[in-house]
């Protein structure tokens, strides 16, 4: 749909697929940003666990026929809704992973804002020259953190995942773009590093792990999480904790929601709104988690 008719509708249908989705701060994002723009947003949590290829076809399809402008698509579906679409941005198409899905004349076209939004929040911690970094995990968001790093011609990447295999297609997937190499352990991955990335759902409420021991984290290395329920996850306390300088994932999920938001409407949302909206949501969690 055009600006001029965004305008003049003044309605915004879109939403999430993908599980479990409860803690998103996404529909406060787009819907305080569709107001900022004078429009009347409504974003749709479509919470649905265990879907098959059949389950997220039909899901798609009334995306497609309800009048929605897109939808994002979080874990566990990035990979899994590709070969479900009718065309991929070229982004999305290198990686096979897509984030975003925008209806445009009844086709779905599946966009990577994880890829373009992990580029403009990690671009201050990179050094000049001489990035080492260690991605862990190599799924729907790590390979989006490691396309967004080789943009950012950060050529030195290691990728570790609990399935090699993993780890080894998207080192082959970056061959075009820089290059990579698969670690055979997360001590590996980390050996001379300068950045580490957490690409996992590792650390998401009310899971309380770590996808990385305390033992291996120092004070010269920067620390990024793309996970942000909550915001300071046990990696980030124990890189803290070490002295690292650290990135919570709320940069990251600003920015994906901006450039998702553009995607769907062709036009561009205010960051410090959905900044804003975004900070509301977490209050409000830390409170309620507290009072529990």
């Amino acid at each position: 749909m055009s600006k001029r008719g965004y305008a003049a509708s003044k309605k915004l249908l879109t939403g999430l697929i993908g599980a479990p989705i409860a803690h998103s701060a996404s529909p406060a994002m787009h819907e305080r940003a569709a107001e900022a723009l004078g429009l009347r947003g409504h974003y749709q949590l479509i919470e649905v666990a265990g879907a098959d290829a059949t389950g997220l076809s039909l899901m798609l399809e009334g995306v497609r026929r309800l009048g929605f402008a897109g939808v994002n698509v979080t874990y566990p579906y990035k990979e899994a809704v590709v070969p479900l679409l009718d065309e991929l941005a070229p982004g999305a198409s290198a990686m096979g992973a897509v984030n975003t899905v925008v209806v445009r004349d009844n086709r779905l076209i599946g966009h990577n804002t994880d890829t373009t939004g992990f580029a403009r929040a990690v671009a201050p911690l990179l050094a000049p020259a001489g990035n080492a970094v260690a991605v862990i995990g190599a799924g729907g968001v790590g390979k989006a953190i490691a396309f967004a790093l080789a943009s950012l011609e950060v050529t030195d990447l290691r990728i570790f995942d609990s399935e090699p295999a993993r780890a080894e297609k998207l080192a082959a997937l970056l061959t075009r773009h820089g290059g990579a190499r698969v670690a055979g352990s997360v001590k590996d991955a980390l050996d001379g590093a300068t950045g580490l990335v957490n690409g996992t759902p590792v650390g998401m409420l009310p899971n309380r792990d770590t996808p990385v021991p305390a033992a291996l984290l120092r004070e010269n290395l920067w620390v990024a999480d793309a996970v942000y329920s909550p915001l300071i996850t046990p990696l980030l306390a124990a890189a803290q904790a070490k002295g690292a300088r650290i990135m919570t994932g709320r940069e990251l999920a600003i920015y994906q929601a901006a450039d998702a938001f553009e995607l769907f409407t062709g036009l561009a949302p205010s960051t410090e709104v959905m900044g804003e909206a975004f900070d509301e949501v977490m209050a409000a969690r830390s409170s309620a988690y507290h009072a529990a």
